[in-house]
């Protein structure tokens, strides 16, 4: 793979956006070989948490304008499915997914950091929905914005093209914590470590259930999760997880 790496470390794998000359801008081949580096740790046996990250002064500056030039309108869908395919890959992943954001997320850069589970932004980094300021819409990101801010603040990021910086991403809740300067890597590590050390079974059921259940009514959404708290009660990781609790040793989790 040209624009991406990958890597282990144990439990955890590890891709990182890989083309820093371009700023880590979402190409055709960048955005195919993310999709189909997502899909193979999710498939990795080994892989409990994966880590998104990239090379380079930020993270990502959004979709190359070089793919927004001159295409049919049967071109541009296409072009932008296959640009946004990464919230659906990730909602679909049985297994956790940590954004670890430095420099800049900006346009689909901010998008990819809202849309995956969890994200650590390093003190300093600015998001923006900025398509709007070029004249275009960050109105794919916005649906993954829009989970964790709400449709105002949304709204507010959508129409406006507005910079923020990493705190305030951590405020309205784009983000889940701000790491100081040159402690992003250790605060990933830190956070992937915290549930590598979970149960990867109860981790893959409780993320399914939850992006089920979260447009849902009460009534179905409850019985979703009811359902997956029994699914995981009966696993052996849920005896084991208790047992280890009360006897206050280090759990050791089934692999499958």
């Amino acid at each position: 793979m040209d624009n991406i790496k990958i890597a282990k470390n144990e439990f955890i794998g590890f891709i990182t956006l890989n083309n820093p000359e371009n700023l880590n801008v979402f190409s055709t081949p960048l955005a195919r070989e993310l999709n189909d580096s997502l899909k193979e740790m999710d498939e990795d046996k080994q892989i409990r948490v994966v880590v998104i990250n990239a090379e380079g002064k930020g993270f990502s500056a959004g979709i190359d304008m070089n793919e927004l030039k001159d295409k049919t309108f049967e071109e541009y869908y296409e072009t932008t499915t296959l640009m946004e395919e990464m919230n659906l890959t990730i909602t679909r992943m049985k297994k956790p997914v940590i954004a670890s954001v430095h420099g800049f997320a900006v346009a689909n850069g901010i998008g990819l950091a809202a849309v995956c589970d969890l994200a650590i932004a390093e003190e300093g980094t600015k998001f923006g929905a900025t398509a709007i300021n070029v004249g275009l819409s960050c109105i794919g990101p916005s649906l993954a914005i829009s989970k964790s801010l709400g449709r105002k603040k949304t709204l507010e990021l959508l129409l406006t093209g507005k910079i923020i910086d990493a705190k305030e991403a951590e405020r309205i809740g784009l983000i889940n914590m701000v790491a100081p300067k040159g402690e992003l890597e250790n605060e990933t590590l830190k956070l992937a470590n915290e549930l590598a050390k979970k149960s990867p079974l109860a981790l893959q059921i409780t993320k399914r259930a939850f992006y089920k259940m979260a447009d849902m009514e009460m009534e179905k959404a409850l019985e979703i999760a009811n359902y997956a708290f029994s699914e995981i009660c009966m696993l052996e990781d849920a005896k084991e997880g208790i047992d280890a609790f009360m006897k206050k040793r280090e759990p050791n989790w089934q692999m499958k």
